[in-house]
């Protein structure tokens, strides 16, 4: 039997549309704050409550597919056989306690390994961005364009400031050189949305030494439709049910990149 994923990713648009509301209103209200593995590492009562929701509508409406999430559902699932539905119900949580800003809701869908169906909705921004496989990605309903080359000195990276201030390596191939060469850095504080920044050409490369599998799932799908090289730092494909370093980076500038993170330590949360 053969799925028909342009409905399944409609649907999975409707379910999230409705999670988004629910986060919209929560923001008028005083929200439980709770830290996780580090007191940077935040989670509310509304990441519980989304993917609850979203698990719920998931198995209800296709109970032979799994569910991994970021707080609670799918603990067990070891391998990617069969239909994996990854989901970050809010990917930027410090976003979204103290800016109220720069969050989204990430969900992923993968067959045996591969992805097939990608969605990041930036809440606040009412943005879109969408994919399935090999028909392109979008952004609010109109297709984004394959990549193009770029190199150093005219890219903008995504990454966060705290792999620079743990650099461990100096010299040619450190983090501060790749820096100084580049156009620019910026941080967004949310993996999924930098990942779909650099599927729309906002950013030309985002670079994380610390990743699990919701935080870039969909975006792995909407990089792989529009030309972007995905690797971690030793040049290899990610692992959709574990941890990762990404390096995602527009062709010619990925190899570039590579040279500095390959084999990059940093640290790890």
């Amino acid at each position: 039997m053969s799925e028909n994923w342009a409905q399944m990713k409609e649907l999975a648009v409707e379910w999230m549309m409705h999670a988004g509301a629910m986060l919209k209103e929560s923001l008028h209200d005083v929200i439980a704050v709770e830290t996780k593995s580090n007191p940077n590492d935040l989670v509310t009562e509304m990441d519980y409550k989304v993917e609850r929701y979203l698990t719920e509508q998931i198995l209800r409406t296709y109970p032979s597919h799994h569910v991994l999430g970021e707080e609670e559902a799918g603990k067990d699932i070891q391998s990617t056989d069969g239909i994996v539905w990854i989901i970050d119900p809010i990917d930027g949580t410090t976003n979204f306690v103290h800016q109220k800003f720069n969050f989204a809701i990430s969900v992923g869908v993968i067959k045996d390994g591969v992805g097939q169906i990608g969605i990041v909705y930036n809440v606040m921004q009412g943005e879109w961005f969408t994919a399935v496989l090999g028909e392109g990605a979008y952004l609010n309903g109109q297709k984004l364009p394959p990549v193009t080359e770029t190199t150093l000195p005219e890219a903008v990276i995504g990454m966060n400031g705290r792999w620079l201030a743990r650099e461990k390596r100096s010299g040619e191939q450190s983090l501060h050189t790749m820096v100084r060469r580049s156009r620019s850095v910026r941080s967004y504080g949310s993996a999924a949305i930098e990942l779909a920044y650099v599927a729309c050409g906002r950013l030309d490369s985002y670079i994380s030494f610390h990743l699990s599998p919701w935080d870039y799932a969909a975006g792995l799908v909407l990089l792989n439709e529009v030309g972007v090289d995905v690797t971690d730092f030793q040049g290899q494909r990610p692992s959709f049910i574990r941890r990762s370093r990404i390096l995602a980076a527009r062709p010619g500038l990925h190899k570039e990149l590579l040279s500095y993170v390959y084999n990059h330590e940093g640290f790890l949360k």
